[in-house]
This record gives structure tokens, C-alpha cells and sequence, in this order.
């Protein structure tokens, strides 16, 4: 008996040892940063702290190719395809607002007249993800374990819904009428009372304060002014400090100009420290899901540029967020508690002036001129102006005119492909018809734009700039200033990919990681079913121990 009762134990203790290893965490987050290069964790590093980004990257894995497989690389299918791990060519969300044949009207990838805004009398909380063709990861959790919660907070409407999915308990963005958090019908009724009360003590209102440099100027790098930078509106140069309370008497504009300061970052975090709390994630034993997506930096990045002064302030003052973000995190949970990852949604080519003044490969396409003397082509050689609509280098045709003139719409493609080409700025045109032949006759970019494409959503024409260039609609002094993304080059695809928590180890890895593998690797973190969709594979340096 006493045989027995010992074998019987070693078993129990083998069995429980095994089920020990295999433990999920309480919590899983996963962090945005809203156009963040690659590069920004080394050339900032010296303004970094211990515990906030250097944290990932001296006790976590570092992921250090990691890029994305498609374009356009937008907020929006960006944040869409971290989260379902597919491209746009099956998640379907193909930029932030792409051209709708059937209303002849542009759409915004979230954009939902059929609710209402909760929170607020506004009507930016009309948004649902119901322009998302397949699921997410955290909408798998959901199917799993209905007891388990998902909670997603943002500035940007986007980036709150698409992460949280279509079962979210909790999607919440920001309202730029009231500086307050909203949601829509599609998740709730009413704001949860702690939101509630959030809302009254801590909003753009009560945030909004004096930017000014974290650190004696002389430990930046980059220059307080340059030619290269939007100045903000009740500023007459984009220089320090940047008093905004004296700029919104000017502009009128204050939870605008909140969303563009480090502030908003602030805020954010405290956002998803209450709804940790409040919320009670990870207090059961079941497995909850947070994500946290950081817009200013992007918002802000668009003004100012990669290579500014207020940029490396923004960073040197988000780590201080991921800062208290993952001190909270331990305290909460302990180390073995949760796992974290951190990565961006693109990244962003250098303002294309500074580059043409340092003789470097950039410039401008002006699109407005060019598409009204493509629209004249196509109407001296078809009769008609068959061009419908022009989006994100997706040219759109008018179907029912070529229907009514008895025309090929592939030889109206090809014949704008053709005209398209012949601008300078140009380096690649494909038709719709290329895209769905198959991969064989595609070049690595056609690749990655097929992976981008959606049949009803994309246009029939789609072409891609050279690399430092961008386009804008007219030649105008404010076109020189700023910058933007959306290609395929290294500049928008090469972001940070880091993890850190339970069981994940202190190490770096030089392969190749696609953007789409982040879900895959979530999935087998929690033990759930790989999503509709899901194209990525996980990554095995995280898993394999």
C-alpha cells in the first residue's frame, strides 16, 4: 500500500509539474507605438531608463528583423494585422479609409453609421470593426473563454477597435469634442461608472500643460528648429516650449493640440492602469487580454519628422510610460504573471525635403496635377473620362460608364499603367488583373502589394513611388514640411518587435519575423485555436525553452 501510495504521488507530482510549466499568464498585453522605427531603441537610448524600453531589451526577447510583408502599411491594417495575423488581403483592412464603389464615397476602416457614440454627444464614436473580414486573436480568447476579458484603449478610434476585435468587453478611444474617452453601441450601453468617473478627473482638460524638454538640451541630438517641421497652429516656429494653453487661445483647438503633446501618452497610461484595476483583469485565474495602443507619437511624428527634436523628447518621455506601465505590471501580477510584447504599426520615411537637400534619392509627386492631365489622356484615347476615383495610389475606374461604351476595362488598366509609368517618381504600376493571375509574374514589391489587396476594396490601377519619396496634393510651402508612410521600403516596414514576462527569454534574434507572426505566437502562448484567416507562423525562439 505504502508502494502505491508513493507511485501515486510521484505521478501526481509529475502531472503537476508539467501542468506548472504549461500555465498561461493572468494577463497578456500588447503594446502599439503608432509609427515607431526601428531605430528609435538604439538613437535614443541614452535617454532611456532601466525600466522602461531598455527593460525589453536587456531581459527580453528582441526581435530585431522584424518587418512588414505588405502594403500599404497604414495605422489601420497595421494594428489589424498584428492582432489576426493575416494581411489585408484577407483581413480586408486595406488602409485607413479606402474608396467605396457601391456609395461612391470614401470610407473610413472602422466608420459605423449604424451605431452611436457612448460617452459623448459627438459623433465619433460612430465605429465598429465590422469592416474586419476575419478575427483576432483576442476575439479567439473570447470563443475560448467567454469568462476571459479583452480591454482595448487608444487615442485613435482604429486603434482601439480593430486590436480589441469584435468581442471586446471594453473598446474605448478618444473624443476630440470633450477630451474624454468614448465608446459606441456596438459594445456597450453606457460607459462603466469607473470610466465615468475617470473621465471627470483625468481628460485633455486636466492634462494639458507646457511641453518642454525632459533633459538639459545639450543631451539631444537633434536640433531645436529646422525648415523641416509643421509649425503648430498659435506657434510661429516649432520650437521649445510649446505652451499649449496659450496656443489653444489662438487656435481654439486645445484637445486637439492635446493629442499631438507626450501628454496624451500620460494619459493613456493611466487609462490602462485603471482599467487593469478596475476592470479586475487577470484577478481570476482565467487569462485576460489588454491592448494599449500609443497614437501621439504618430500624430506628432507626421509634424515634426523622424530626425526632430521633438521626437526624441516624445520617446525619451514614452519610456517613462512603458516605465510604469511595466512596474505596475509586476507589482500586479509578479514576473511570472503576465507577457508582454511591444511593436508598431509602420514607421515613417524621413521628411523627403531634407533628403533632396542633402542629395539623397526623395522628393514629391503632386498628384492633383497629374491626375487631371491623366484624366484628359484617358478621355482623348476612350472618349470618356473613365478615371472614378484616386486613393492611396489606387486608381479606381468607372465601371458602369466602360459598361455603357461597350469598352475592355483591361485595356483601359493597361493603358493607364502605361501612362503611369512614364512618371519619373513612379518605380512600379500593376493592375488588378495582375494581382489576381497569381505570384509567378511578381516581383517582391507586386508581392507585397498583392498581399494588400482586396477585390472590392482596392482599385484596378495601383502604383508604388520610389524610395524617399511621397505624394501630396499640390506644391505649396506647408507640402515641404512633415512627412508620412505607407510604402513598402525599410523606412515603414522595420519596426521593434520586443517581449517580455512570464518565461520568455533575455535574448536576441537576426532572422526574418513578419509582422503577422506576433498572433500566431499569442495563440500558442494561450493554448487557442489559430484565427479564420491567420497566415503567420509563430515565433519558436519564444516558445521553444
Amino acid at each position: 500500500m505504502k508502494n502505491i501510495g508513493l507511485r501515486i504521488f510521484m505521478i501526481y507530482c509529475l502531472f503537476s509539474g508539467t501542468l506548472s510549466a504549461q500555465k498561461q499568464p493572468k494577463i497578456v498585453v500588447g503594446i502599439v507605438v503608432d509609427q515607431m522605427c526601428y531605430d528609435y531603441l538604439y538613437r535614443y537610448q541614452h535617454h532611456f531608463t532601466d525600466g522602461g524600453f531598455n527593460r525589453f531589451l536587456k531581459k527580453g526577447l528582441n526581435c530585431r528583423n522584424t518587418l512588414y510583408n505588405y502594403v500599404p502599411t497604414f495605422t489601420g491594417p497595421g494594428h489589424a494585422s498584428i492582432y489576426t495575423g493575416t494581411t489585408p488581403s484577407n483581413h480586408g483592412i486595406v488602409a485607413n479609409e479606402w474608396y467605396q464603389r457601391s456609395s461612391k464615397s470614401y470610407v473610413n476602416c472602422v466608420s459605423d453609421k449604424s451605431v452611436q457614440t457612448v460617452g459623448s454627444s459627438s459623433l465619433e464614436g460612430q465605429a465598429s470593426p465590422h469592416n474586419l473580414r476575419t478575427y483576432t486573436v483576442t476575439d479567439q480568447l473570447k470563443l475560448a473563454s467567454p469568462k476571459s476579458k479583452v480591454i482595448s484603449v487608444s487615442i485613435k478610434d482604429r486603434s482601439s477597435i480593430l486590436p480589441g476585435g469584435h468581442l471586446s468587453d471594453g473598446s474605448y478611444w478618444y473624443d476630440y469634442s470633450s477630451g474624454k474617452f468614448i465608446t459606441s453601441t456596438y459594445f456597450k450601453k453606457e460607459l462603466p461608472k469607473w470610466l465615468q468617473t475617470f473621465n471627470e478627473s483625468k481628460n485633455a482638460d486636466r492634462y494639458l500643460k507646457t511641453w518642454d524638454l525632459l533633459y538639459p538640451k545639450s543631451s539631444y541630438q537633434a536640433v531645436d528648429e529646422s525648415p523641416y517641421e509643421t509649425i503648430l497652429s498659435g506657434k510661429t516656429a516649432a520650437t521649445f516650449p510649446y505652451e499649449f494653453k496659450e496656443m489653444a487661445k489662438v487656435s481654439n483647438n486645445a484637445n486637439q493640440l492635446f493629442t499631438i503633446s507626450p501628454f496624451a501618452n500620460e494619459l493613456l497610461t493611466d487609462l490602462a492602469i485603471e482599467a487593469m484595476s478596475r476592470e479586475q483583469l487577470g484577478a481570476d485565474g482565467i487569462t485576460d487580454m489588454l491592448c494599449i495602443s500609443y497614437s501621439t507619437p504618430d500624430i506628432a511624428g507626421h509634424a515634426f519628422g523622424p530626425y526632430s527634436l521633438e521626437m526624441e523628447d516624445m520617446y525619451a518621455r514614452l519610456d517613462r510610460q512603458i516605465e510604469r506601465l511595466l512596474s505596475h505590471l509586476e507589482s500586479m501580477y509578479g514576473k511570472d504573471g503576465f507577457v508582454v510584447f511591444l511593436t508598431a504599426d509602420h514607421a515613417v520615411v524621413p521628411v523627403p525635403q531634407m533628403l533632396v537637400d542633402r542629395k539623397m534619392p526623395g522628393g514629391y509627386l503632386f498628384l492633383n496635377e497629374r491626375m487631371v492631365n491623366l484624366k484628359k489622356e484617358v478621355s482623348v484615347r476612350f472618349g470618356a473620362d473613365l478615371i472614378e476615383a484616386e486613393e492611396n495610389q489606387n486608381i479606381y475606374l468607372n465601371q458602369s460608364r466602360i459598361d455603357s461604351l461597350n469598352l475592355h476595362k483591361q485595356e483601359l488598366a493597361d493603358f493607364i499603367a502605361e501612362r503611369v509609368r512614364t512618371w519619373p517618381e513612379v518605380k512600379l504600376v500593376i493592375t488588378q488583373s495582375a494581382l489576381l493571375s497569381g505570384t509567378e509574374s511578381l516581383d517582391e514589391w507586386g508581392q507585397m502589394i498583392q498581399k494588400g489587396f482586396d477585390l472590392e476594396r482596392s482599385g484596378e490601377v495601383i502604383f508604388m513611388l520610389h524610395p524617399g519619396y511621397l505624394t501630396k496634393s499640390i506644391d505649396e510651402p506647408k507640402a515641404h514640411t512633415g512627412t508620412s508612410h505607407g510604402s513598402a521600403f525599410n523606412y515603414d516596414t522595420h519596426v521593434p518587435l520586443l517581449w517580455y514576462g512570464a518565461n520568455i527569454p533575455a535574448k536576441n534574434t537576426f532572422r526574418p519575423i513578419q509582422i503577422v507572426d506576433v498572433a500566431p505566437t499569442l495563440i500558442h502562448l494561450m493554448n487557442l485555436q489559430r484565427t479564420g484567416a491567420m497566415t503567420g507562423t509563430p515565433i519558436l525562439e519564444l516558445l521553444d525553452k
